[in-house]
């Protein structure tokens, strides 16, 4: 199965917390891929170092990162699985945060699992297979 993966997993990497080279090598034969939101979220925090050092490392490490994991777009089926969603969760009285909605229906729309430290939000999307790393 491909895997989408999530910003906090990239930032445990990023962190020390976890192991992203050995995560990855042990499932060379995967396919990984980020949501665009996942891409956003890596620059804001580029952007948000509070040392202009910093800043350079985040940058270096974000933009490699992005020239090795396949970005997926935000298209037109991701919107319609993003909106039945939400619409389904919203009539249950569940909310999850905007950003974590928009991958699920990303990894809905593609096929794919996600990835992430946060078992919160994910498992309450309805046919979203998740793995915490």
């Amino acid at each position: 199965m491909a895997t989408l993966i999530d910003s906090s997993i990239l930032i445990a990497g990023e962190r020390g917390k976890l192991d992203l080279r050995a995560k990855f090598a042990a499932q060379a034969d995967e396919t990984f891929a980020i949501a665009a939101i996942t891409a956003s979220e890596l620059i804001h925090g580029v952007h948000r170092a509070n040392t202009p050092e910093r800043r350079a490392q985040r940058e270096a490490a974000v933009e490699q990162l992005l020239s090795r994991i396949p970005v997926i777009p935000f298209d037109l089926l991701i919107a319609r699985i993003h909106g039945r969603v939400w619409a389904g969760l919203a009539a249950k009285g569940v909310t999850i945060g905007a950003h974590d909605l928009l991958i699920g229906a990303t990894a809905l729309a593609n096929g794919y699992s996600v990835a992430t430290h946060d078992l919160r939000s994910f498992p309450k999307i309805p046919g979203l297979t998740v793995t915490r790393w």
